[in-house]
């Protein structure tokens, strides 16, 4: 991807507040919040790249499948995740997935709450 240096910045190992600064994403119901650990996501201009974690609280639940138009990638750090429209399928720490722009995935829900690692980014070959 060309000129990502305008949305990431070099940052060495540092230790994460993992305690403040937590928000809930416009248009998530609350019970789910998201840390922005570096980059910026440009969804107007569909441009970018971040990487955040994103947490759910115990018994916190999305009802709506999600689509976007910008790759994901997705890793169950802690907790639990139950996918899918009755949330019939389960997954455990260290689960990966990656989505294309244009996937519905979801709704999602968490029993005991879950850590996910997450990075988001547009791809310029898309736009050609």
């Amino acid at each position: 991807m060309r000129g990502i240096e305008q949305f990431k910045t070099h940052l060495e190992f540092m230790t994460l507040d993992i305690d403040n600064d937590w928000e809930t994403p416009s248009g998530y119901p609350d019970g789910i919040e998201q840390k922005i650990i570096s980059g910026r996501l440009d969804e107007t201009n569909k441009s970018g790249i971040r990487s955040r974690l994103l947490r759910f609280k115990p018994g916190a639940a999305s009802t709506e499948a999600f689509v976007h138009e910008y790759w994901e990638e997705v890793m169950l750090m802690a907790g639990d995740l139950r996918v899918g429209s009755q949330y019939e399928e389960s997954y455990a720490p260290y689960t990966y997935a990656c989505r294309p722009p244009g996937i519905h995935h979801g709704p999602f829900k968490s029993d005991a709450g879950c850590l996910l690692f997450e990075i988001h980014y547009y791809d310029d070959a898309d736009k050609k």
